[in-house]
C-alpha cells in the first residue's frame, strides 16, 4: 500500500464528442469502474480521492465502495477549468483536513486498459530527485520521419525535422498517453521540469476521446474477456 501517496481521478460529467462517457458502460462496466479497479488494492480507501462535480458520477462511485470526500466546486469543473487547479484543489481540502502527502498519483478515467502493473511500474520510479513520472508512448507519427509541411507554393514537402531516411534509424521520440502522472509535491510539480518517463505499449496507452477510441477499447476488452 501507497500510504504517503493522495491518488485522485478526476471525472466531469460533460463531454461533447462522447456524451455521458464517464458513466456509460464499456464492455458492460461503466468506464469510471475501470480505474475504480485498478486502484483498490495498491492505494488504501482513504488515500482515493473522487473529485467530480456531477452527482451521477459520484453516485456510482459510492456505489462501487470510493468515499467521495467532497463535490468538486463548480469553478474547477468549467471547459475552462486547469487539471492544475484539480489538483490543487484536492491537496488543499486534505491540507485543511490535516493530511499531507508526499506524491500525487493523477489517473484520468479515459485510460481503461491501464492496470494495476503500470500504477505499480510507474511508482517505482519515483523519487524526491524528480518533479513528475509521466507515462508515455513510443510515437507514431516520428517527427524525424514521417511529418510534412506546406511550402509557400501550397505543395507538401518533408519537414526539417525529417531526416532520415529509414524508420529505425529515428531516435526514439515518445508522446504523453495520458494514463498516468506521479507528481512530486515537495518538488515543483506546478512546473515539472524534471520529469522521467514510464513507457507503455500502444494498446494499453487507449485513451478515450472519442467514438474511434471506444470501439477500439471495446474490441480490445471484448478479445481479453
Amino acid at each position: 500500500m501507497y500510504e504517503d501517496f493522495l491518488f485522485l481521478i478526476p471525472a466531469r460529467g460533460g463531454s461533447k464528442r462522447l456524451p455521458n462517457k464517464n458513466i456509460n458502460e464499456l464492455n458492460g462496466k461503466p468506464l469510471i469502474f475501470y480505474t475504480f479497479d485498478a486502484i483498490k488494492d495498491i492505494a488504501p480507501i482513504e488515500n482515493i480521492c473522487f473529485s467530480s462535480c456531477n452527482t451521477k458520477l459520484i453516485q456510482k462511485a459510492e456505489e462501487y465502495g470510493l468515499k467521495v470526500p467532497f463535490v468538486r466546486p463548480a469553478e474547477f469543473a468549467s471547459d475552462t477549468s486547469s487539471m492544475l487547479e484539480v489538483i490543487e484543489h484536492a491537496i488543499n481540502f486534505y491540507k485543511e483536513n490535516g493530511r499531507t502527502f508526499k506524491g500525487l498519483v493523477l489517473l484520468q478515467p479515459t485510460s481503461p486498459l491501464r492496470s494495476s502493473q503500470h500504477i505499480v511500474e510507474a511508482l517505482k520510479l519515483f523519487s524526491d530527485n524528480i518533479d513528475l513520472v509521466v507515462s508515455v508512448k513510443i510515437t507514431s507519427s516520428n517527427p524525424y520521419y514521417v511529418l510534412f509541411e506546406e511550402n509557400a507554393e501550397g505543395f507538401l514537402e518533408m519537414s526539417k525535422e525529417a531526416n532520415y531516411t529509414h524508420r529505425q534509424d529515428c531516435p526514439l521520440v515518445y508522446e504523453r498517453n495520458g494514463a498516468i502522472y506521479i507528481y512530486n509535491l515537495n518538488g515543483s510539480y506546478q512546473d515539472p521540469k524534471r520529469q522521467i518517463k514510464y513507457v507503455m505499449d500502444e494498446m494499453s496507452s487507449i485513451d478515450i476521446d472519442s467514438e474511434y477510441d471506444w470501439m477500439m477499447a471495446e474490441a480490445i476488452l471484448s478479445k481479453k474477456k
